[in-house]
């Protein structure tokens, strides 16, 4: 078994993007499960050419892509990926859509098929905060998730795929304002450590309560 996990790379005027950075302290094997590493650019179609490149080679069982979401307290596993690209600053090739559909021959959504349930779950065992979310934005992320989310159910059936979004690191935070909430590489680190063994053990998602109201 091998889990391809991609990270982005620095982008919105940042030196470093926390995504990639604990990407790249995961340990090399999970429960002896291959762990491959993998650094996407931020830009809407680079990323989404890179990741298709990563799967064609290493032939994954399970995606798992990594983002920086700054001002999010705690770490997030996205359920929902929408076609949709409207982005507020430029991509790192200066590329800004708006409302514009990612495929044109693409669903309007497609849900994560990882057990997002289950890896938050893991990661509050071990002391991680997490929440799922049901919005990964319009930006790159998102962009990456519906893509990869698209070829797994298209070119590359059998994959499960989906994607985590983490907070500020807490070097990050030292210009921020006052009370930006980070986390520590570390415990990033280990929250991504905890959601993939999650991902490793969990084929169906725990029937548990983590709905929003709004």
């Amino acid at each position: 078994m091998k889990i391809l996990v991609a990270g982005f790379d620095p982008f919105g005027g940042e030196s470093i993007n926390p995504a990639y950075q604990a990407v790249k302290q995961l340990p090399n094997q999970i429960q002896s499960v291959k762990i491959i590493k993998l650094e996407i650019p931020t830009s809407f179609a680079a990323s989404a050419k890179v990741m298709e490149q990563g799967i064609a080679q290493h032939h994954p069982d399970i995606v798992l892509n990594v983002g920086q979401a700054g001002g999010r307290s705690c770490m997030t596993v996205e359920k929902v990926a929408i076609n949709l690209a409207d982005a507020r600053i430029p991509d790192n090739d200066g590329q800004q859509p708006i409302d514009q559909p990612l495929r044109q021959d693409g669903e309007t959504a497609y849900f994560s098929t990882l057990p997002v349930k289950a890896m938050v779950e893991e990661m509050r065992k071990n002391g991680i905060p997490a929440n799922v979310s049901y919005t990964a934005g319009t930006y790159v992320c998102n962009s990456i998730m519906y893509h990869v989310l698209h070829l797994t159910q298209t070119k590359y059936q059998g994959i499960r795929a989906g994607f985590i979004h983490v907070p500020y690191e807490s070097g990050q935070a030292v210009a921020k304002p006052n009370g930006t909430p980070f986390m520590s590489l570390e415990m990033i680190t280990k929250g991504l450590e905890s959601a993939i063994a999650a991902a490793i053990n969990h084929q169906t998602d725990s029937k548990i309560t983590m709905g929003e109201l709004h």
